[in-house]
């Protein structure tokens, strides 16, 4: 193995690790910050199954590149051991659980005109999300920065950009690894052929597609969500401007109500909070919709995890890669926790949610073992009992 930080004799099978990927695309909620903290606990501390040196790896990967943020660390981790067929194999179990999801919902919304017990669980269930991600974001905070004061200084200046900007902004992530690498590793070669090379490869071929109004639907949704996933970067919550802005202003397939209510779905469902794409594309045509949105928006982050991966396996252990990882790491986690303060503005509402989020850190803290479906069962039933009374 040519990076000397990954064992060389995997802990582990491709199924056992497949058969945790589909646990957690199942039963993971919070979105891309409470599940790369998952991943990180489970694999990395507890299972020790994949090295520090690899997660750091994934997490930058996962920054620099458009598309999702835990399908790609997730497909990347795959990728460690097993190669191409490990990261195919738990990209696909960690997406289905959750894509098989929303399009029960959407069958469900569609047959039944909406679904007006959403809000009331989602009034729980996005005050509980808050505390949840909340507290993974602390964990990675104290692994990933530690007391490193020039870490320090870009975590919380990307934290800030975050809360400000309500966006991630990619160009932030590269600038701080390549500080970091000055800084720490001074210029002996910055030839590595990574993920920007293989994005701007991309981009032309992409960039053909982006007409077609007057193209058949599926092929319009199959243009759009790729676009989606191929040229927005961050978490989950960074693709929700991006697709209303196509959804419902531009191409007019969904109304103001049936998109927050396709948000709300992604919110309440475990597994990448992307797969709303699902939700989406079945109210616009039906299961081929959701299908092709899923596959449009999920293929590009996957191409962009695969393709760079060898360099990063390859060139990892080189001083200045090390270093520029550690900068992107220190910034991907501040706009992580940033993103913590967006969604608290949108989810803690009034005194109930935000003792419900309260109450979920105080309990995560406490109970280190507490299972997070569980926090998010009891926050739904809470919702659906209070909204009603607070909202008549």
């Amino acid at each position: 193995m040519s990076n000397a930080s990954t064992q060389a004799t995997p802990l582990y099978t491709l199924w056992q690790l497949v058969l945790y990927m589909l646990r957690l695309g199942t039963f993971g909620f919070g979105g891309p910050v409470a599940l790369a903290g998952y991943m990180h606990r489970d694999l990395v501390e507890r299972r020790g199954w994949i090295t520090e040196a690899d997660y750091k790896e994934g997490v930058a990967l996962a920054q620099l590149a458009p598309g999702p943020m835990a399908a790609q660390l997730a497909i990347y981790l795959g990728y460690v051991h097993y190669r191409v067929t490990g990261a195919t194999l738990v990209g696909v179990a960690f997406v289905m659980p959750s894509f098989l999801m929303v399009v029960a919902l959407g069958w469900a919304y569609v047959r039944f005109g909406g679904i007006p017990w959403m809000q009331a669980v989602f009034y729980g269930v996005g005050a509980a999300v808050v505390g949840i991600i909340a507290m993974s974001a602390k964990k990675l905070t104290e692994k990933s920065v530690g007391k490193d004061k020039l870490l320090w200084a870009i975590y919380l200046l990307l934290g800030a950009v975050t809360v400000i900007t309500e966006s991630e902004i990619a160009w932030l992530f590269i600038a701080a690894g390549v500080l970091v690498w000055l800084l720490r590793a001074p210029p002996q070669w910055f030839r590595k052929p990574g993920v920007n090379g293989v994005a701007l490869a991309q981009l032309p071929w992409l960039g053909s597609l982006l007409g077609g109004a007057d193209a058949p639907v599926l092929l319009q949704i199959a243009v759009f969500f790729a676009k989606a996933g191929a040229f927005v970067f961050g978490s989950g919550l960074a693709i929700v401007p991006f697709l209303y802005s196509g959804v419902v202003t531009e191409l007019h397939w969904l109304n103001e109500r049936q998109f927050v209510d396709a948000v709300a779905v992604a919110m309440i469902t475990p597994g990448p909070v992307v797969i709303t794409v699902g939700f989406i594309g079945y109210l616009v045509q039906g299961f081929s919709g959701a299908a092709v949105a899923a596959l449009a928006t999920f293929l590009p982050c996957y191409l962009f995890t695969v393709i760079p991966a060898p360099y990063f396996k390859k060139y990892g252990r080189l001083p200045g890669v090390i270093a520029f990882v550690d900068g992107i790491t220190a910034a991907a986690v501040g706009a992580i926790t940033g993103s913590v303060i967006v969604i608290a503005k949108r989810s803690i509402v009034d005194i109930p949610t935000a003792v419900i989020a309260l109450a979920t850190v105080g309990l995560l803290w406490k109970f280190k073992k507490l299972q997070e479906p569980i926090v998010i069962a009891v926050a739904a039933a809470i919702g659906l009992v209070l909204y009603p009374l607070l909202h008549p």
